[in-house]
């Protein structure tokens, strides 16, 4: 058997019921077809004392394609981690819901080989750049697959925002929050919010209110080129949290800007042959019906 790929990097969460099976059938999937295999060093303890392993900079540096083993939240730090390696990925599922890491453990060495031999298909998934502007100063930044959330962190408490998209004024809100969601993200948080579904493949961007004031105020969707800037006004009395796909947080203060635009590095995400982000939808969110003869 020839791989495609002569070197593959294997990172993920090594806390997950079951990662040491996982991790040797890849072992041996990977060595039968000849590929040289990059452990992430967080695995340690689940392979032999004396097998190598790396940290993520050099597995991104070295690897033609990342495995990442666990649910959809070790593919989103995975992909915010690699993202400037520009090195395609694929995920084996042993989370939840599995939106981003579809490869099922009960067919995983099936469905490694025929990623490996070329039988895959394969997409492009945008990233958000997010930073936190206080006076025209960059206090944080951040990346986010699925979305990024400003709320007020605290219960039945609602901040006042200001919404721009390419400069020009959108609306003033009083909300618990807001949305800004990529299309991978609208199956996340943004789902339960209102928002809708949208194909992976789109150039769009979601704006979703979290319990807003006004009923008027909904979900719209935007271009993918576009920037959003989010104003926390002054006289708003809380400091509201800022969050990357619910994983990396930073902090704003009344008065601050929150301005978020397409990064311009490209996720590759592989998915096995038989793909369908529609059959997803069915098993993950339990859409009904069946074909009908």
């Amino acid at each position: 058997m020839k791989s495609e790929f002569s070197s593959v990097g294997v990172v993920g969460r090594s806390r997950r019921d079951g990662v040491e099976s996982v991790l040797e059938t890849l072992l041996k999937t990977l060595d039968d077809i000849g590929v040289r295999l990059l452990l992430e060093d967080r695995f340690r303890g689940h392979v032999p004392e004396d097998y190598p392993v790396h940290d993520r900079d050099t597995i991104g540096a070295a690897a033609d394609l990342v495995i990442v083993v666990g649910g959809d939240g070790s593919m989103l730090s995975a992909a915010r981690d690699l993202i400037a390696h520009g090195k395609p990925m694929l995920g084996v599922n042993r989370g939840r819901l599995g939106f981003l890491t579809d490869i099922s453990p009960d067919r995983l060495e099936e469905q490694i080989v025929d990623v490996l031999q070329g039988r895959y298909t394969s997409e492009e998934r945008f990233l958000l750049d997010v930073r936190v502007l206080r006076e025209e100063t960059v206090v944080s930044e951040g990346d986010a697959l699925n979305d990024v959330v400003v709320n007020s962190g605290t219960t039945a408490q609602m901040i006042e925002m200001e919404l721009y998209i390419d400069g020009e004024f959108v609306n003033r809100q009083r909300a618990d929050g807001l949305i800004v969601s990529t299309p991978t993200g609208s199956t996340a948080y943004s789902l339960s919010g209102g928002g809708p579904i949208m194909h992976p493949s789109l150039d769009a961007l979601l704006v979703v209110p979290m319990f807003p004031h006004a009923l008027s105020s909904r979900p719209i969707v935007i271009g993918g080129d576009s920037e959003i800037r989010i104003d926390v006004l002054a006289r708003n009395r809380i400091h509201p949290p800022v969050t990357c796909d619910g994983q990396v947080n930073m902090t704003a203060r009344p008065g601050d800007s929150v301005v978020l635009r397409r990064n311009p590095a490209v996720l590759t995400l592989l998915h096995p042959p038989g793909y369908s982000f529609y059959a997803s939808c069915r098993d993950k969110l339990h859409w009904s019906g069946a074909l009908v003869d």
